[in-house]
């Protein structure tokens, strides 16, 4: 619950890393499987998402919208099958591909893309809607493909900020869908993790009434040392122990 108030904060600050900081938390920790992981944070995202826009979203950019999501939800039910595999049979690989999207991802907190003069062609956001919706798929975190993507638009903030969450939410959503048709709802002695929407919506407020006294540079810079870290501790020991059971 302190977790999911921490990435609720850092999101509404940054627009970015809710997912990747709950993952990364919830795998260090061994807190729960995180196929069920998973489900909880698609739930907080929804939770999230409806916060953020509860003031409305007059400038979601609506053709970005039909584009990315009709693109993503193929790729999202293909990622969920995916880390449901992984789950009984792959722990291991699961493991390292959730550090090595966690490391990559942060990437974007100090490297942030540069604007382009030419918005991008449809194929673009339907290749990169594609790619958020595997990441949604497989572990809940449909955002840095996109927020690279969109960043880079000559497209005021604003609408950029509006269409994300807008993707965020219907990505969580329809992943519950897929979880609910499946019947892997997590079980009872995990529905306890869905308090965390409590957290969610206070630190989601209280970075809007608080913000850390410190600049956005700094403040990103920080949040990468951390995922960074969070990744590395998830992906390095996996790939040791892959590399034993290859040399077995």
């Amino acid at each position: 619950m302190v977790t999911a108030g921490l990435a609720a904060y850092v999101q509404a600050l940054t627009g970015f890393a809710f997912g990747l900081i709950l993952m990364g938390a919830v795998a260090l920790g061994a807190m729960m499987p995180l196929q069920d992981a998973a489900v909880v944070t698609s739930v907080l995202t929804l939770v999230n998402a409806s916060m953020m826009l509860s003031k409305g979203w007059n400038e979601v950019l609506k053709k970005t919208l039909v584009l990315v999501l009709l693109s993503s939800l193929p790729s999202l039910v293909i990622g969920y099958l995916l880390i449901e595999h992984l789950a009984e049979n792959g722990v291991v690989l699961m493991r390292i591909l959730l550090g090595a999207i966690i490391i990559v991802s942060s990437l974007q907190l100090v490297l942030p893309p540069k604007r382009e003069k030419q918005p991008a062609s449809d194929r673009s956001f339907v290749t990169f809607g594609i790619f958020s919706g595997l990441m949604s798929g497989m572990f809940s975190t449909s955002g840095p493909p996109l927020v690279y993507h969109l960043y880079r638009q000559p497209l005021p903030l604003v609408a950029i900020r509006e269409t994300l969450v807008t993707i965020f939410g219907v990505n969580a959503l329809l992943r519950l869908g897929v979880v609910i048709a499946d019947g892997t709802f997590p079980d009872r002695h995990y529905w306890p993790a869905f308090f965390a929407i409590v957290p969610v919506m206070a630190g989601t407020q209280l970075a809007r009434r608080l913000p850390l006294p410190i600049s956005g540079k700094h403040l990103k810079l920080i949040i990468f040392v951390l995922l960074c870290a969070s990744g590395a501790s998830l992906a390095i020991p996996g790939l040791a122990a892959a590399l034993q059971l290859l040399g077995s």
